[in-house]
């Protein structure tokens, strides 16, 4: 069976402006390290940063059971002891090309475990002297919602997602150690896994499914589950000898689980909106914080209590936004939500607050009622201070009542109808009557200690039509233009609504999608494939370029490999070192004898000298040594450097006729290569391939790196993707011996073509002979090669092909097959060193995309080595040898009629005159056309006027009633004009600036064609659909024929 393609991408991501720290976007983890004062969060921009506190955290909590707002640092001196400050950046890396969904701490906090929506699970060691950036060490196959570990030493990590997996990992480099499969069981739509906790030899998870699965992390096996919840289950916790579990729910509650009942102890409804999350580190779960989509944070302490709900739950703080994780050290609390700020807020202590009389008496009355415990051991009376410093009182509006069967805070006005609102049986509280205190209706906290501030990131885009250009808006509102080729900003508008701009800046222009752009990390992100990154050309005379360039007329550049070949211009750099160092190592051993010493110069240049009638041989080993000169010349060339770089070489060097390298091959407008290129095989016949259109019929040569018909690098190896048919030379020879009118007027390079196909051609000067079936023993060695399937392997057949010429030509220098694309194809760019290149991967084992390597534009001439390793081949051709993928250009189909029959038809005598051409073609190429077909030629004796009316001048193209541009392009014309489907339909007229002298076909002079040869002509131009109409016209009309 044959092994699936590798479908690679490779990205870039446009810096902003202020790069420094702080997220882009909202925040999913966060994680405390109360030793080191350091805390980790992990955002939706694939982000994670440490942040310097400059707070004593470290033992400074001790828990005690009588009192649950006791802190056991009480003393007087505490105050002096903390020195709050503002929390500074201590790191800032981008561990992952998606949102970071969970983070934990693990191996003494030496471990930083972060799970993500790019489907992997990464370890990020912030401590370690290499400075290593976050190592994959799982995948799923869909998103990684949470983390758990199960204690602060613990060697493992577990994660579970989308894709109803619970998989265990090794921390030590031991990859996966177990994986559960949620669904094995019982097989639903909804076993993803949201929620995941691990405590000892238990492990529990939960998801939309509404069900607790409590785990065997040894063996994997279900323990059991719990039923209850109504909808999904966002968060877990498990008390330290794993027999109770804590979970919050989308369903607005938090239920207490016990493992060894086996059923749901207590659910507590403090909150009005879905609980998203739990935090605790109490043995017992005695004291936990919650938090939901409102924004509100909870604190419920139930020491040294029987029943939970005889606790105590008090609203310290609220966000102005859901809370997506909460966490605690010392006296604080750390709040993260879809800002991208973090907010630190005092936690409510003994030490700020003293309760409320009314809670003395409601825990008195309570301890007193149950026959298990003394009533001496509670005091008989509230503990009220009686010095002057005594402490405000915890206000009851500040106080939740934890569940519908609390006894505290108790409502004032119990009547029947009260009684029936706020029910065992009710779903959720309902707002108290007027006249009743409103419990748990303000928070005691009111705003935060201290805010770490966020970044602006990008939230919105819209890619305008000429794609090229995005606009955005960020977190602020603000909007921005960008450009996508040159990787900066252009504009900004303000802050405005996206789609009240996008008018003002659109233009009414159709180009293909080459890229696909996304904001999900909070940054500008552009993922170039294989399939259609080449697919977009824009016209050169329509860029807005800093440097003059005299580009031909109507010349087109291709995107795609515009970007590419500048964001990887410093790995181009290094490829030709690396290729230089090669070649002179090939051309060394090839001739052993020309080194004298280690490190010796290249080449030295000395002055000729002549003595007597001897000259100095500058290429001697001896540069003392006359020679005469007899007529003889030895060949004189520097090892390992090209012809031509040192001294005036031997002139019968292989290449020493094609030192034009630099000039790019003829394109479609200038009428030299407008036929396919053809293959070897087909280059031996005289006949080459026509098209079946009048003006796109052939591709565009697709590699630029010699000009010349006979002469090719040594390392150039490639084959040509499309071969004749039969058929198609049949058309040919018709078509050549017709000679249509347009053919002779855009002169198509016939005999050049010829020339490359024939025999006559000086096979010496080629660099590779393509080897017969019967060739010798290096031909089979040459043959059963392999190179690798990746970038490496395009650098591999290379050099394949040095070593052939070597073999071939021992006493000839190796000129160099890295040929990448010049200037006039691809217009210099500098992009901003801090754009971040990404090389990724369809993974079969994720169902994502695997980040194979992460660099920036400025890193990637050091990083050659690993690009080559995890880089696609096609990526290697495009770079080193300027060779694009083949792909069938995209043609549109169009009708062409004189208006009101006011010129003459352009159809062939049965009245067809349907034709197609590249979607790029112009409206003024085809006006060209027209003039070329109706309009009576100059006579051959009179001279060029340099002031005569170009075609678009003096004759109009209409459709629909509307006048084309002559720079429209015809892909352009069908969306914006025509706005339809089938053949568009033109229509041609004079504007009445000239008047236009008509062709008389026929029989006449001034006629290139007789009716026979108008017949074979049109016949062997075939229209692009099936059943469709013969057209009239030329062998080859090519959208870019010059006029």
């Amino acid at each position: 069976m044959a092994r699936k393609a590798r479908q690679q991408r490779i990205s870039y991501v446009l810096p902003l402006a202020n790069p420094g720290g702080g997220h882009r976007l909202g925040i999913n983890g966060l994680a405390v390290d109360s030793d080191r004062s350091i805390l980790y969060s992990g955002g939706r921009d694939g982000v994670i940063c440490a942040w310097d506190l400059n707070l004593d955290l470290a033992g400074r909590r001790k828990l005690e059971s009588k009192n649950p707002f006791r802190s056991a640092d009480d003393s007087d001196s505490d105050v002096n002891l903390r020195h709050q400050t503002s929390a500074r950046s201590r790191n800032r890396i981008q561990a992952h090309t998606h949102w970071v969904n969970d983070i934990v701490l693990a191996q003494d906090n030496s471990a930083l475990v972060s799970a993500s929506s790019d489907v992997t699970v990464k370890l990020w060691r912030p401590h370690a002297e290499d400075h290593m950036p976050p190592q994959t060490i799982g995948l799923h196959t869909d998103y990684v919602k949470c983390l758990a570990t199960p204690s602060a030493r613990s060697d493992w990590v577990a994660s579970g997602g989308l894709d109803r997996k619970i998989s265990l990992w090794d921390l030590n480099g031991g990859g996966q150690r177990l994986q559960i499969d949620v669904d094995e069981e019982e097989s639903g739509a909804k076993g993803s896994v949201y929620a995941l906790s691990a405590r000892g030899s238990i492990l529990a998870s939960g998801g939309p499914e509404s069900i607790v699965r409590v785990w065997d992390p040894r063996s994997g096996k279900r323990v059991t589950k719990f039923v209850g919840h109504t909808d999904n289950v966002r968060d877990i916790l498990i008390s330290e000898d794993g027999d109770k579990i804590l979970s919050a729910s989308s369903d607005q509650t938090v239920k207490l689980w016990s493992v060894t009942a086996g059923r749901c102890m207590h659910t507590l409804t403090m909150h009005n909106d879905s609980v998203w999350s739990l935090y605790s580190d109490h043995p017992q779960l005695s004291v936990f914080y919650s938090s939901d989509r409102s924004g509100l944070v909870a604190k419920t302490d139930a020491r040294g209590l029987m029943e939970v709900d005889e606790g105590l739950c008090v609203a310290v703080c609220q966000e102005h936004e859901g809370v997506n994780t909460i966490a605690r050290a010392g006296d604080y609390i750390w709040t993260a939500t879809s800002s991208s700020s973090i907010n630190r807020w005092k936690d409510v202590t003994e030490k700020d607050v003293q309760m409320p009389q009314s809670y003395w008496q409601h825990r008195h009355s309570s301890v007193a009622s149950r026959s298990r415990m003394s009533t001496t051991a509670q005091p008989t009376s509230p503990t009220t201070p009686t010095n002057s410093n005594a402490k405000p009182e915890l206000p009851l509006s500040c106080i939740l009542r934890l569940s519908n069967t609390a006894m505290f805070p108790a409502f004032r006005a119990w009547d029947a109808e009260a009684s029936t609102i706020f029910s065992a049986t009710s779903a959720r509280k309902q707002p108290e009557s007027a006249d009743e205190p409103e419990i748990g209706a303000t928070t005691y906290r009111h705003s935060p200690e201290d805010c770490i501030e966020g970044q602006l990131g990008l939230i919105q885009h819209v890619m305008l039509s000429d794609r090229k250009r995005v606009l955005t808006m960020d977190t602020a509102g603000e909007i921005m233009m960008w450009d996508l080729v040159k990787c900066v900003p252009i504009r900004s508008f303000g802050k405005r609504h996206l789609e009240d701009v996008v008018p003002e800046v659109n233009t009414i222009e159709s180009v293909a999608n080459w890229c696909t752009v996304n904001t999900r990390t909070g940054r500008l992100s552009c993922v170039l494939e294989e399939a259609h990154c080449f697919d977009a050309e824009v016209y050169a005379d329509e860029l807005d370029l800093k440097e003059s360039i005299n580009f031909r007329e109507d010349q087109r550049i291709n995107l795609g490999k515009w970007v590419l070949r500048y964001l990887f211009s410093n790995f181009i750099d290094e490829e030709i070192k690396r290729d230089e160092a090669f070649r002179k190592s090939l051309a060394d051993k090839a001739h052993p004898e020309r080194l004298q010493r280690v490190n010796a110069p290249s080449s030295i240049q000395l002055p000729s000298s002549h003595t007597n009638g001897w000259t100095t041989s500058p290429g001697s080993a001896n540069d003392h040594t006359p020679v005469a000169t007899n007529g003889f010349h030895h060949p004189v060339w520097t090892p390992g450097l090209s012809i031509g770089v040192a001294t005036p070489a031997n002139p019968t060097h292989p290449h020493s006729s094609s030192h034009k390298e630099n000039h790019l091959p003829p394109t479609a407008e200038e009428g030299a290569s407008l036929e396919r290129t053809a293959s070897r095989q087909s280059q031996t016949t005289s006949s080459y391939e026509k098209s079946g259109d009048y003006f796109s019929g052939i591709q565009p040569t697709q590699s630029t790196t010699t000009p010349e018909s006979g002469s090719k690098p040594p390392g150039d190896t490639s084959e040509d993707n499309t071969a004749q048919s039969s058929t198609e030379n049949d058309k040919e020879s018709h078509a050549k011996e017709g000679g249509s009118l347009f053919g002779k007027k855009f002169r198509m390079s016939f005999g050049s073509k010829r020339l490359r196909g024939s025999h006559s051609v000086d096979m010496s000067k080629l660099a590779i002979d393509e080897k017969s079936e019967d060739s010798d023993s290096k031909s089979s060695d040459t043959k059963d090669r392999t190179v690798e399937d990746n970038l490496r392997g395009a650098v591999q057949k290379i050099r394949h092909g040095y070593e052939d010429f070597v073999h071939e030509n021992p006493n000839q220098p190796v000129s160099t097959a890295v040929l990448p694309s010049m200037p006039i194809e691809t217009p210099v760019l500098k992009l901003p060193p801090t754009t971040a290149v990404i090389i990724q991967e369809d993974s079969t084992d994720a169902g994502g995309v695997q980040d194979l390597f992460k660099g920036t534009v400025a890193s990637l001439g050091h990083e050659v080595d690993t690009i080559e390793k995890v880089a696609p081949m096609w990526l290697g051709d495009l770079l080193l040898r300027n060779q694009i993928p083949f792909k069938e250009t995209i043609k549109v189909s169009f009708v062409l009629l004189p208006y009101q029959d006011i010129l003459p038809s352009i159809a062939s005598e049965d009245g067809n005159s349907r034709l197609n051409a590249n979607r790029m073609l112009r409206a003024r190429k085809i006006l060209t056309y027209i003039l070329d077909r109706i309009e009576a030629p100059a006579p051959p004796n009179q001279s060029p006027d340099s002031n005569a009316l170009k075609p678009e001048e003096y004759l109009e193209l209409y459709c629909q009633n509307e006048l084309v541009p002559p720079t429209m392009t015809l892909a352009t014309l069908r969306t914006y004009i025509w706005k339809g489907s089938g053949d568009v339909v033109l229509f041609y007229k004079a504007n009445g600036r000239k008047d236009i002298v008509p062709l008389h076909r026929p029989g006449t002079a001034a006629g290139p064609k007789t009716p026979t040869e108008e017949h074979h002509s049109s016949s062997s131009q075939a229209g692009g659909d099936a059943g469709s109409a013969t057209s009239p016209g030329p062998p080859s009309s090519h959208e870019g024929a010059g006029s």
